[in-house]
């Protein structure tokens, strides 16, 4: 049974660490072969073999809500629709942009994928009101209030001269107040056999401080959690709407030319063909050729470069872009799934179930250090003043509370995935696809770079620049028989020998067309032999010709085993790739190397002008990845090859990171490479990894500075020297601390 794959929207999911339960859960069900939940997408991917679909879902909506009751599971595949405009939405009467009623189902889902609760509202759908979904850092007015009166009483029982009861009594209410969604959830997973987790111990802690008569205390440190609770909530949900907006590239609408006039409509109704129109400020909804009118297109989104691209009747034009003056009437060359803006999307979604190890390693961490802190802190309670005298068992169990606070991980497995999204996003944003955090994790390990030329050193602009002609032969017969001879071929190079012959090329006259690989193409045109191709091709069919000793591209011509002559064709190198590799040496990496199937002197000489080390020409296709796996046995750390994504697809495949040049519209680019820079510069592979670099820096100062505060708190409330408040602060206030600082990898200057 072939895999099936599908993906579902978590809606409400705020709890990092009941993500990772979820994701282990789910990784059980009989037939999954593959499991991740993205914390900072709230996206859950599946992969399964074995249930049918309807079965699948109904198991995994039972394990998420027995982990998170009000967490709702959202089909991911179902079509969001769009407000044609706010006056037809208006006209409608409907409470949702949908267009559809809702009544009071709780599981029905809004045009943006969010599910709307009967009993809040029904407000205009990406701004309205969704209900309350326990979101960390989700506060309703209700709560608000409850939390407020709290937290008045408090101070009063603080302030106040009560007798003893009366005072227990105004802690009490309180603490209730207070912490009552806390003591709620503990209870409620305990009956769940889910324990361990920040709910159960805050509750135990509040419990073990009563207990022990330190009220103030007790109530302090709830009131104290909640409050940083919800702070830690609002950085989590700005750190996805941050990501969010570096990835906002959706077009909202298209201007779809009918025969009743120009009618907005959503991009995905829009089909091959069909024209739309695209005014001044509006984003480019579908991939196109421009019918009419002339622009400055602002690429940035797509490439991450400020500077406008002008385009005219007959250019092409990718989904995503900004038209910024003229008005622009565009016939629709790729449907909406298809298009350059959707693969950009669709990949920067699902880089994030692509999980780095330092991420994996977080979570497995976590799921044993929790059990492991609270039986330390259980023989903390327990083995001192059994054994030494004089010990305490109220000071003992105030040490063992400190422990149990200390002990959630949640600083770690929420701000690590947010470090690792953010940086796919920055990358994004600056016109670099990286299709996971694995993939990202291993740019910092690069330790060489090998290269394609052609399209990727060089413009892969050729132009005929000399012909050399044997005796008996015309340069307008060499350029005839070499024209004929890559009629069927889209290389740059036949291309070019194309354009220079002026004649009309009859297929009628060619038969018995052979191309040989990595040699070039023999050819029956106008019942004469020709062969075309490289000095091997030459050598293979035992043709006696005059090498040519040039820079450039040199093409062989034989006409019925008799040598006719050469042609060169030269190419340019883009002004981008010196300052590439410059950077590159910058950044540290050890060795720099060209494999091309070009003539050795072309190659040599290319290498040298721009400061490549190492220099492998003259290769078929099958010797560039023998060549490949013979350097990565040199090297310790990752080598990443740099291709054109079309021709290089088995060179991009073996090396340790696949990166492809020129990703723009072209689908065999993104689709082969783990790694896709939109624009054909070699700089963006050093930013790449400048940004490797810089999120790494930050996941690991978040995993520094939350164990290492967490440790010496530990020691410090072992020893007596620590109190509850200082507890709180290593749990609540270091997570707030670790997820600011994961956004900080947004920021390109670090």
């Amino acid at each position: 049974m072939s895999k099936m794959q599908r993906e579902f929207l978590l809606e409400g999911l705020g709890c990092a660490n009941c993500a990772a339960k979820m994701e282990r859960r789910i990784e059980k069900i009989q037939g999954v072969t593959h499991v991740s939940i993205s914390f900072a997408t709230k996206k859950l991917t599946i992969e399964w073999n074995t249930y049918e679909l309807e079965e699948m879902k109904q198991k995994i909506k039972e394990i998420v809500q027995k982990i998170e009751p009000h967490v709702q599971v959202i089909d991911g595949s179902k079509k969001k629709k769009i407000v044609k405009n706010k006056r037809d939405h208006e006209e409608n009467g409907k409470g949702s942009c949908c267009e559809e009623s809702h009544g009071h189902d709780h599981g029905h889902e809004g045009c943006c994928g969010k599910t709307h609760e009967h009993d809040h509202g029904h407000e205009e759908c990406c701004g309205g009101s969704h209900g309350h979904n326990h979101d960390h850092g989700d506060l309703n007015k209700s709560e608000i209030i409850t939390l407020a009166s709290g937290a008045i009483l408090f101070f009063i029982a603080i302030v106040g001269k009560f007798s003893f009861y009366t005072e227990l009594s105004l802690y009490v209410v309180s603490y209730l107040l207070i912490g009552k969604e806390v003591l709620w959830q503990a209870i409620k997973n305990i009956f769940k056999g889910e324990f361990l987790d920040e709910n159960f111990l805050m509750t135990i802690a509040g419990i073990s401080a009563f207990a022990i008569k330190e009220f103030p205390e007790a109530v302090a440190v709830m009131l104290f959690f909640r409050v940083g609770e919800f702070f830690e909530g609002v950085a989590v949900n700005r750190s996805r709407k941050s990501i969010e907006v570096l990835l906002d590239i959706r077009p909202d609408f298209a201007n779809l030319k009918t025969e009743k006039g120009v009618v907005k409509v959503s991009p995905e109704d829009v089909m091959i063909g069909q024209e739309i129109v695209v005014k001044p400020g509006e984003k480019i909804p579908l991939d196109g050729k421009v019918v009419t009118g002339k622009s400055m297109l602002d690429t940035s989104v797509l490439t991450g470069e400020s500077v406008p691209r002008k385009v005219q009747v007959g250019d092409d034009i990718f989904s995503g872009a900004i038209n910024q003056n003229g008005v622009l009437t565009i016939e629709v060359t790729k449907g909406f799934g298809e298009s350059t803006v959707s693969k950009i999307l669709e990949l920067v979604e699902k880089a994030s179930s692509k999980k780095a190890q330092t991420e994996k390693f977080i979570t497995k961490f976590a799921r044993y250090y929790t059990p492991s802190v609270v039986f330390v802190a259980l023989m903390l309670a327990i083995i001192p003043p059994i054994f030494i005298e004089g010990a305490m068992l109220t000071e003992w169990i105030y040490r063992a509370a400190i422990f149990l606070v200390v002990s959630c991980p949640c600083a770690l497995v929420i701000s690590i995935p947010l470090g690792f999204f953010g940086g796919i996003g920055a990358a994004s944003k600056n016109g670099i696809l990286i299709k996971g955090g694995n993939y990202l994790e291993a740019l910092n390990k690069v330790e060489a770079v090998v290269f394609d030329k052609t399209g990727t050193i060089t413009k892969g602009i050729f132009e005929v620049t000399k012909i050399n002609t044997a005796k008996d032969f015309k340069e307008e017969d060499l350029i005839y028989y070499a024209a004929y001879a890559e009629y069927y071929s889209n290389h740059p190079i036949a291309v070019s020998i194309r354009k220079s012959y002026d004649g009309e090329i009859k297929e009628e006259m060619m038969k018995d067309y052979e191309e040989i690989s990595g040699h070039g193409v023999r050819v029956m045109v106008d019942g004469k032999v020709v062969l075309a191709g490289n000095k091997k091709l030459m050598e293979k069919y035992h043709i006696d010709y005059k090498e040519i000793d040039t820079l450039g591209t040199i093409i062989y011509i034989a006409v019925d085993d008799k040598y006719a002559g050469a042609i060169i064709i030269s190419d340019e190198i883009k002004e981008d790739s010196l300052e590439g590799i410059k950077q590159l040496k910058k950044l540290g990496i050890k060795k720099l190397v060209m494999l091309t199937g070009d003539h050795k002197k072309v190659a040599e000489g290319i290498a040298k002008e721009i400061g490549i080390d190492e220099v492998h020409a003259e290769l078929l296709p099958h010797e560039k990845v023998e060549k490949l796996e013979v350097l990565q046995k040199s090297i310790k750390g990752n080598m990443a090859f740099i291709g054109d994504g079309i021709n290089d697809a088995p060179v991009l495949a073996r090396a340790d990171i696949g990166v492809a040049m020129g990703g723009l519209g072209s689908d065999a680019a993104i689709e082969a490479a783990d790694v896709v820079l939109m624009t054909d510069e070699i700089s963006k592979m050093a930013m790449a990894i400048e940004v490797a670099n810089r999120t790494r820096k930050i996941v690991w100062q978040n995993i520094i500075f939350s164990l290492g505060i967490k440790g010496i708190v530990m020691v410090l409330g072992a020893a007596g020297m620590a109190n509850l408040w200082e507890a709180v602060f290593a749990d609540v206030g270091v997570a707030l601390i670790a997820i600011l600082n994961s956004m900080r990898v947004m920021n390109n200057k670090g």
